[in-house]
């Protein structure tokens, strides 16, 4: 996602992390919402561990 910049897949990754055991409401509906998400997206840089 970072690199394309293509953030079409984070309804898939909201999914992928509460599956994983992820119970954070607003990282997930974050992650579900609608709209562009663009490149220093938060949720994406915690996953990354960037800062």
């Amino acid at each position: 996602m970072y690199d394309s910049q293509d953030f079409s897949a984070m309804p898939i990754l909201a999914d992928a992390l509460q599956d994983a055991g992820c119970a954070d409401e607003a990282l997930l509906a974050h992650c579900r919402e609608p709209g562009a998400h663009v490149r220093g997206c938060w949720v994406v840089d915690l996953v990354l561990g960037r800062e």
